[in-house]
């Protein structure tokens, strides 16, 4: 199972992650998101930092030509696409480089399976968040798993939305066949952007082992 940490603010965080068995770092590029990474860490200082985890950037209805920018300029190496991007525009970003494509999840009756369909061809992983009205994730809220267990996807995804410490039980019973990691947030800051990296080392002990 692999772990994503999103929404790091702090450059040195970042290189101590990568001695904690985490295999994504994600970067908001979200203006409105607290957790914005944009004037607070350099996009050359990201360039060069050799880590071993995969460099996320995560957008938010964005131009193609900002995505490109920031991937250039921070070096990414893939994108998460977490607003309302439709299946062409994905597929455009994923001609480039690898895509996430998020699916935030408002109610409890969603259908996974029409959620996704379009995407199928034009997107390499899958992530699905607690959605709220207005809001692109960031609710800190859990969505019902078994809308996922009851579905027919075919393609790798993460799980996202108010994951935290007391979740590994529950996680380590989560079955399905493209079940291919999580990403954590917001319960494990000491304060937006601010990681508690002991809880994060905790965390991926006790899943991982």
């Amino acid at each position: 199972m692999k772990i994503k940490v999103c929404g790091n603010t702090v450059l040195e965080q970042l290189k101590e992650l990568s001695n904690l068995s985490i295999d994504y770092v994600g970067l908001i590029f979200y203006p409105q998101s607290p957790r914005c990474v944009l004037q607070k860490i350099k996009a050359n200082d990201f360039k060069q930092l050799k880590i071993p985890a995969t460099k996320v950037g995560v957008f938010v209805n964005a131009s193609e030509e900002e995505i490109m920018k920031q991937v250039d300029e921070f070096g990414l190496e893939m994108v998460q696409l977490h607003g309302d991007e439709t299946a062409s525009f994905c597929n455009k970003i994923s001609d480039q480089l690898k895509v996430i494509k998020a699916f935030r999840i408002t109610d409890i009756d969603a259908n996974v399976d029409w959620l996704v369909q379009e995407y199928d061809e034009v997107c390499d992983y899958y992530l699905f968040d607690k959605g709220s009205a207005g809001l692109y994730g960031g609710t800190g809220k859990k969505f019902d798993w078994d809308l996922l267990q009851n579905s027919a996807i075919k393609k790798p995804f993460f799980l996202s939305g108010g994951i935290g410490r007391n979740d590994v039980v529950a996680l380590k019973t989560f079955h399905h066949p493209f079940f291919y990691g999580l990403d954590v947030n917001s319960r494990f800051e000491i304060s937006p952007g601010i990681k508690n990296l002991n809880l994060i080392k905790d965390f991926a002990e006790e899943l991982k082992n």
